[in-house]
């Protein structure tokens, strides 16, 4: 067996025998990859409170045939607030699970996904507006994963978009025209001040983006075309929404 020493973040993590845990672990430089963490849930295993879910760890991984074992594993950042808000763990909980859903274990480099998720943790254990945080997570980890959405011309038409209401496909990935709707099937409306968000939170480094302020019809309906969005390119729901809409109900 060879090892592997890398930052990396607990993206799952399900019991197994008596006293392991598999873990899905999301790394820098290998992508995502499930690895065993032996006697983790042992009170006196030296793995016990440093295989939590979000956690940010340095591990020491050996690589084998069948499965990876997690040899060692030391906390580096354990995003606490996640654990402690249920809202704020229920909105890791939704990063998390799209990215699961949407990468395969490759042992590939994913260097910059990494930090989109690093860096969506820690704004969503200490901001105040979950979900700009987390709609700035799903347009840039759709443009890192090559399913960006088109936001400045007409997918039907290839025109440049004019300032007015306009409509989303989802099976065409983008906006559609009124002049396109004309021509198209299964459209969804998209009001002009929900494309400017979309299109502003797309161009535009977060930083840039800690004065904005968003209303709540804005907000939902944002939300309403990226989760219907997604829901298209998974071909099924996130588990993690229904439980975040009964929290905010």
């Amino acid at each position: 067996m060879r090892t592997l020493r890398t930052h990396a973040i607990i993206l799952k993590r399900r019991d197994m025998g008596e006293a392991d845990r598999l873990v899905t672990l999301y790394t820098p430089a290998h992508g995502k990859r499930d690895a065993l963490a032996k006697g983790a849930r042992k009170p006196t295993s030296s793995k016990t409170g440093h295989v939590e879910l979000f956690t940010r760890i340095d591990a020491l991984i050996s690589t084998g045939r069948s499965i990876d074992i997690l040899a060692q594993a030391e906390v580096l950042e354990p995003f606490l607030p996640l654990r402690e808000d249920l809202l704020r763990g229920a909105y890791a909980a939704y990063c998390v699970e799209l990215l699961d859903r949407m990468t395969l274990a490759d042992d590939q480099p994913a260097h910059d996904i990494y930090a989109l998720l690093d860096a969506t943790l820690a704004r969503l254990a200490l901001e105040s507006d979950l979900r700009r945080a987390v709609r700035y997570y799903e347009l840039h980890l759709l443009d890192m994963l090559g399913f960006r959405p088109e936001l400045q011309r007409c997918v039907v038409t290839q025109e440049l978009l004019l300032p007015q209401d306009q409509f989303f496909s989802y099976s065409e990935g983008g906006v559609v025209s009124p002049e396109g709707a004309r021509h198209t099937l299964a459209l969804v409306p998209l009001p002009l001040a929900t494309l400017k968000l979309l299109r502003h939170l797309q161009r535009t480094p977060y930083n840039k983006l800690i004065d904005l302020r968003i209303d709540a019809p804005t907000h939902n309906d944002s939300e309403r075309i990226m989760h219907g969005y997604l829901r298209y390119l998974l071909e099924s729901r996130l588990q993690s929404v229904d439980f975040i809409r009964r929290l905010e109900t």
